[in-house]
């Protein structure tokens, strides 16, 4: 730490950080554009001047840029000197030359970071009386919306798009005195993060596409804490709500998981809770044959006492896109013994597997910051950027930490981005990623290794047994081929500070999970610090698992042999679970089905009694990541109508049956904390966040923003006084713009502003040291910690070599960022980008079968024999195949071996 004097103030300040940074930690107000906390300094704004002084004696100083001046012992600096201030405003007054006048029909009015910056430089006159640069827009597909005109040049988009995210289809496109930030041509942006092009703009260069369909002002959006339901990493986020409808997702900043960014599928998926798919009403049916109709609340649940009063043996079915608390409300209502986990027999393995090896595991997991600095990673069969986005996104940084070690030894700060680039060239950690085909971190990736799942596990195997250096775990039958690249993987992985294993359930196999486990133990019995991280399917898979349950299959026996007659489906759709004969089977054989669902699906088609339930934005519950990291997420806006969160009805069914008192939850903190008792793995959810009894100053915290306006305006159609209040017995969070103006602890932060930051820019003022953790700690709790021990590697569970068939391909799934997660494609920017049902095979096989690209295959696999269009991939070993995970084609477990041929319809076009 260094003693520095800003206008004559003694602060403390680290030592060798840019001053800029510290100043902002320090609660200065100092203006910039081109620097972010995520991307660096490049000193291309010239906004952040401040005066620089030699000693205490020097009354001239130099006018330097603080983003690119380190803090040094006793430096002297001053923000507020007249003529850094005057440099200041005059920087303001260049870029404000060519920027339009249109900050009231500006999307960004109101958040808007050059607006911020402007005020603070106290510019407030325009002399420039010259005609403006214009440019033309682009189209850059459903997500983002391109204004040119706003930009100031500051850079930020391409640095982020290209550098850190790893884009190559935006850049600036320079010529003379004028420069292009856009694609070489109209169409969609490539980048699985171009979202975030969005939050990065200081300006309205970039938007919300979707925002703007049902536009309304930043200020009277309604916001609370959330996490996102569209993987198992749970970024942290904010979304925001008008009149009940959601209308965007804003990323909400937690330095242990997702930091400053969002994938594009976790920001623009949210409109599956706009949907027309959306079940908003009770629905029942008197008896079979009938159709759904809508009833009212007593009607279902005079229904359900009546099945109570005749005898009903009822078995519940979970779900891991559920809560912990509906699960746990499911189970409490069925009882433990009759509660299954929601999930596919192979992906109930997979999930007991995943858990079991992480517990026992001596390697800590990984959250997202700590991959961000591994130093050297081993993925093993995931694709990473199609099932975890936000991990690929950390992994690219990570192959960026031989760039620090080359600028330490230069003596080059970490933060001076363009210098550090520059020094260390295309010098990057090492990367090896071992898939059944391409990704796209391959072209970051120091080697690639690409081959069936067994195959891809044996490596890691062989990875393994050259750290451990026993003769004894060598994997037979391997090839010199594969044991030099092994031998390489392990010298790499030994040679590293802090070597990363990341593996995850894409390729539904366990050998993988126990391939990564097995490096990670060979690792930590040598004395390095390992990591390991797993990407899980879906949202709470890590919860579900923690809880527990039967299998699936268990469930179909249940009912065919008279166990029970009675099925309770929460939040899930069975067709995505196991053949279709087979979900069939199961309802058939079920004299009443009740479903608690959010979204009509073809097994709420089948339900006698349908039962709304709220989404993420219309309930309260926790959720449990890839890391373990227990986390809450809170009521947006109260739903109209009957839809409640899905533990609700739960606790109403309990009641209805006069068991009210198992199931007595007057609110959330009631209901979290029988889980915890009822759950030992789970005893540490309590501390996720602050109970609903929690409050500061006597206050609760507001949902609203201290600019929201309309609140009588809105309703005056119906009542010209202001309507009351929701009370909320489940949050210290109030539905309303009065509450406590200080800042809160970090779970219950509903957005983030401070006086004179309406911006994204403000969480700096919530941070303990700019982009580290928040002030109090980052949200969430963790439930997995490392073992201690040795752990144990697992190499009695080799797999033999992958041995194609003949007449038959090894079917695998390929993931998608957008479609193939059930609930983001409901969205329609994401529908739109999601592929057609297709079937991937090696161009020899595809010539072999006489299919050229675009023309129909039949492919006969359970549930029946299907019809797609033939795409030809050359990283696709021969012998094996693939077909898209979609919510809309339904396989039987994969992979699995299939008959593949040529259909007899000629070429078609995807429709």
């Amino acid at each position: 730490m260094a003693t520095i004097f800003i206008d004559q103030e003694r602060h403390t300040a680290r030592d060798g950080e840019n001053l800029l940074q510290e100043c902002l930690a320090l609660g200065y107000d100092l203006p910039y554009f081109c620097w972010h906390p995520a991307l660096g300094s490049v000193g291309a704004c010239r906004q952040c001047a401040i005066k620089q002084f030699k000693d205490e004696h020097d009354t001239r100083g130099k006018i330097v840029m603080a983003c690119m001046t380190a803090v040094r012992e006793g430096a002297r600096i001053s923000i507020h000197d007249a003529e850094a201030s005057a440099f200041r405003a005059s920087v303001i007054e260049w870029l404000m030359i060519n920027h339009p006048h249109d900050c009231p029909v500006c999307d960004e009015g109101g958040e808007c970071h050059l607006q911020d910056m402007t005020v603070m430089t106290r510019h407030v006159y325009r002399r420039y009386r010259g005609r403006k640069r214009t440019f033309r827009n682009q189209d850059l597909g459903p997500f983002v919306n391109h204004e040119m005109n706003r930009c100031i040049q500051c850079y930020r988009c391409v640095r982020f798009y290209r550098d850190y995210a790893g884009g190559r289809d935006l850049d600036a496109h320079a010529l003379r005195n004028h420069v292009y930030f856009g694609r070489h041509a109209d169409g969609v942006l490539e980048s699985e993060f171009s979202g975030n092009l969005v939050e990065v703009c200081p300006t309205g260069v970039f938007t919300d596409k979707t925002l703007k369909r049902h536009y309304t002002r930043k200020w009277d959006l309604q916001s609370a804490p959330s996490i996102c339901v569209h993987c198992a990493l749970g970024c942290n986020t904010v979304p925001g709500a008008r009149q009940g409808t959601l209308r965007r997702i804003h990323n909400r900043y937690n330095g242990a998981v997702n930091g400053y960014f969002l994938c594009d599928r976790g920001r623009y998926g949210y409109e599956f809770v706009n949907a027309p798919t959306r079940i908003r009403t009770p629905l029942m049916r008197r008896q079979r044959g009938e159709a759904l109709r809508a009833a009212t609340r007593q009607e279902v649940l005079a229904q359900w006492r009546a099945l109570v009063d005749r005898g009903a043996k009822p078995i519940g079915i979970g779900s891991p896109r559920a809560s912990l608390e509906a699960n746990f409300a499911l189970r409490t209502l069925v009882g433990a013994q009759r509660f299954h986990l929601g999930v596919s027999d192979a992906e109930h393995t997979l999930l007991e597997s995943a858990l079991a090896l992480l517990r026992e595991s001596p390697a800590r997991v990984a959250s997202l910051r700590e991959a961000e600095g591994a130093d050297a990673v081993l993925v093993l069969g995931e694709d990473v950027t199609n099932t975890a986005p936000m991990l690929a996104l950390a992994l690219r940084q990570s192959v960026r930490q031989t760039h620090m070690k080359i600028a330490t030894k230069l003596h080059i700060p970490h933060w001076d981005d363009a210098a550090v680039r520059e020094a260390a060239g295309s010098a990057k950690a090492p990367l090896f990623v071992a898939a059944p085909i391409a990704t796209k971190l391959d072209e970051v990736a120091t080697r690639v290794f690409h081959d069936a799942p067994d195959e891809v596990a044996r490596l890691g195997f062989a990875v393994a047994g050259a750290i451990e250096g026993r003769k004894a775990h060598r994997v037979p039958d391997t090839s010199d081929a594969t044991q030099a690249l092994a031998d390489e993987i392990a010298q790499a992985l030994v040679a590293a500070e802090r070597p990363l294993i990341v593996s995850g359930c894409g390729s539904q196999s366990v050998e993988l999970l126990r391939a990564a486990a097995s490096v990670a133990a060979a690792l930590c019995a040598k004395g390095h610090s390992a990591q390991i991280t797993f990407a899980l399917p879906e949202c709470n898979s890590g919860g579900l698992a923690l809880i527990e349950g039967k299998r699936l299959g268990a469930a179909i026996e249940a009912l065919r042999n008279g166990d029970a007659d009675t099925l309770i489906v929460l939040e899930n759709d069975l067709y995505r679970r196991a053949g279709q004969a087979a979900i069939d089977a199961l309802f058939e054989s079920a004299h009443q089905v009740v479903v608690i669902d959010h979204t009509a699906s073809a097994t709420s088609a089948r339900a006698d009694i349908v039962l709304p339930a709220g989404t993420f934005a219309e309930s309260d519950g926790t959720l449990v990541n890839n890391e373990g990291r227990a986390q809450r997420y809170f009521q947006v806006f109260v739903p109209n109508g009957d839809v409640q969160g899905s533990w609700r009805w739960a606790r109403d069914l309990l009641a209805a049956a006069d068991r009210g008192r198992e199931g007595d939850w007057a609110n959330l903190d009631a209901i979290i904390g029988a889980c915890a008792a009822a759950i030992p793995a789970l005893a540490q959810i309590v501390n996720a966040a602050p109970g609903a009894g929690f409050r500061l100053a006597g206050q609760k915290i507001a949902r609203e923003p201290p600019r929201y306006s309309g609140r009588t305006a809105l309703y005056a159609n119906v009542n010209v006084h202001e309507v009351q209040v929701p009370a909320d017995p489940d949050s210290p969070l109030a539905y309303s713009m009065e509450g406590y103006p200080g800042e809160p602890p970090p779970p219950l932060i509903p957005w983030f502003w401070a006086p004179g930051w309406n911006s994204v820019q403000s969480v700096n003022k919530f941070q303990a040291e700019i982009g580290g953790a928040l002030r109090g700690g980052d949200p969430g709790v963790r439930l997995i910690e490392p073992a201690g021990a040795d752990g144990g590697a697992h190499f009695d569970t080799v797999p033999q070599r992958f041995a194609p068939r003949v007449g038959a391909w090894l079917l695998i799934p390929l993931h998608h960022i957008f479609g193939s997660e059930e609930l983001s494609a409901l969205a329609p920017g994401v529908r739109e980008l999601a592929p057609q049902p297709y079937v991937a095979l090696n161009p020899d096989d595809a010539d072999m079968l006489g299919l050229a690209a675009g023309e129909l295959a039949c492919v006969d696999l359970d549930p029946a024999p299907c019809r797609l269009l033939v795409t030809r991939r050359a990283d696709l070993r021969r012998g094996m195949a693939g077909v898209p995970v979609l919510p809309w084609l339904h396989f039987a477990a994969l992979p699995a071996f299939a008959k593949i041929t040529k259909a007899e319809a000629s070429r078609v076009e995807a429709e």
